[in-house]
């Protein structure tokens, strides 16, 4: 055997004896926990409870638009273990929460409207549960059943919302047919 052999071979043989003799005992409980990316954004959300943020409409740019050049506010405004209530609120209207809902199931995202006596609105309770591929900081919710039988020209809607922490900017985003649909940008500042 050649001198180069013999060294490594004495470096292998060394290193599995190191191997062999370290300790490989592992703690008997290990306290893993596993957090999806629904409960991670969830959670992201939560942190936030009891903050106000301002944001403006950025899609369509067309004046026409009903919410265009409004004044945005959204509130998280009501958290707990498994639900959040977010007011948004489109210049002195405010009849639109939007509810977030985690449960065994998912994360379930929801638009609560109501008439200013509190009372339901005819379209009301739309949305649809988090679809898969999502991030802690990015989820989208395709339109369910329920709202595909209450607005049926809504089917194919997908809502996204989207912390970007690197711009501290919060954004709304709608698409309806894989086309963009609406879009709204709050300053988390």
């Amino acid at each position: 055997m050649s001198l180069a052999r013999t060294l490594i071979f004495a470096l292998v043989f060394s290193a599995f004896v190191v191997a062999c003799s370290s300790n490989t005992e592992q703690p008997a409980e290990v306290n893993e926990v596993i957090v999806s990316a629904e409960e991670a954004f969830f959670q992201n959300i939560s942190e936030r409870c009891g903050d106000t943020y301002f944001g403006d409409s950025v899609f369509p740019d067309d004046p026409a638009h009903e919410l265009y050049g409004a004044k945005l506010q959204m509130t998280i405004e009501s958290c707990t273990e498994n639900e959040i209530r977010i007011p948004f609120q489109v210049n002195e209207n405010k009849s639109r929460t939007w509810i977030l809902t985690l449960s065994d199931e998912g994360l379930l995202f929801k638009h609560d409207h109501r008439h200013e006596d509190g009372t339901p609105d005819e379209i009301t309770n739309y949305g649809g549960w988090a679809a898969e591929g999502g991030a802690p900081t990015m989820m989208s919710f395709p339109a369910d059943d329920e709202t595909a039988a209450l607005l049926p020209e809504a089917a194919t809607n997908v809502w996204t919302m989207e912390l970007d922490l690197t711009n501290n900017q919060f954004t709304y985003f709608l698409e309806r047919h894989s086309q963009p649909r609406y879009r709204a940008v709050f300053s988390l500042n």
